[in-house]
């Protein structure tokens, strides 16, 4: 049997590479993430982690083992809720990026309705932009956001997962290097348009706007009719849609910060009950291509 308290501290440094950030974000010191490791280790027999004074990865049995965890820790979120989530109530107002709506989320959101029914869920779909500041007038509770790498969304922020941003459009999309590059993008503000924008100046290209649009529908449906390429999350683009090829000479795009952001206003129990479970089902979060 493996200890609750070490799969989630491996399932926060397989998240952040890094034992340090891991520390930070469970509230622990490094030495007891470094414990929590090791112990786990020696209870598989195996090393998860390869590490040296710089990096931190992931062996192929660790690999292995983080499915496991967030299995582990998904059923034994479930069984607490059981027994225990039925006495906690009042309302939590959660806000979620549209793209992430689209994921298998929905089903994690309706576990959760059933495992604590007597908690009165509201949910908003926005950009991450008009989320945060809802969360900061005390409008949200909650929020799953999209925020740029390397943190700056603490205290109340919790990592669920750093993703590399690409370029996206349809098969066969040619994009020549020395025209402005074409882009379907989300009206302003919008993290994933401001982050393009600048990659794209950085490395000395220019853009044409074709399509601006509200949602993550407008961007699929504007790509899909070839008007350009969009920017997504790698975890989060459509299987229909494809990477362009080297020969386009598109920079490479950073990575984001995938986030659970706390009011800290909030009632405590129902938002900590509802992070546990996006936590624990930190599976990848596909969205279907169509």
């Amino acid at each position: 049997m493996y200890d609750p308290d070490q799969l989630r501290t491996f399932l926060a440094v397989a998240q952040s590479l890094s034992f340090t950030q891991a520390a930070e974000r469970l509230g622990i010191r490094q030495p007891t993430v470094s414990q929590h490791v090791r112990k786990l280790e020696t209870a598989v027999g195996r090393p998860l982690f390869v590490r040296d004074t710089r990096t931190v990865t992931l062996t192929a049995d660790g690999e292995a083992m983080a499915g496991f965890a967030r299995t582990i820790l998904a059923a034994h979120e479930e069984a607490a809720g059981y027994f225990t989530g039925s006495e906690l109530r009042g309302r939590l107002r959660f806000g979620v990026t549209d793209d992430l709506a689209l994921t298998p989320l929905p089903r994690i959101l309706r576990d959760f309705r059933q495992l604590y029914p007597r908690i009165d869920l509201e949910l908003t779909v926005a950009q991450s932009p008009n989320l945060l500041r809802r969360v900061e007038s005390g409008h949200l509770d909650l929020a799953y956001v999209k925020h740029g790498a390397g943190g700056g969304y603490e205290p109340n922020g919790r990592l669920v997962r750093r993703d590399p941003m690409v370029w996206a459009g349809i098969a066969g999309t040619r994009i020549a290097p020395d025209v402005p590059v074409p882009l379907v993008t989300y009206q302003a503000p919008s993290l994933s348009r401001s982050l393009g924008v600048q990659t794209l100046e950085q490395a000395g290209r220019t853009c044409r706007i074709t399509c601006i649009v509200r949602g993550v529908n407008g961007v699929l449906a504007a790509v899909r009719a070839g008007l350009g390429i969009a920017i997504f999350a790698r975890s989060l683009m459509p299987a229909d849609l494809v990477e362009p090829p080297p020969s386009a000479g598109l920079p490479e795009l950073p990575s984001i910060d995938l986030v659970l952001i706390t009011n800290p206003r909030a009632a405590k129990e129902p938002a900590e009950a509802l992070t546990a479970a996006i936590l624990g089902s930190n599976a990848p979060l596909k969205p279907d291509a169509a």
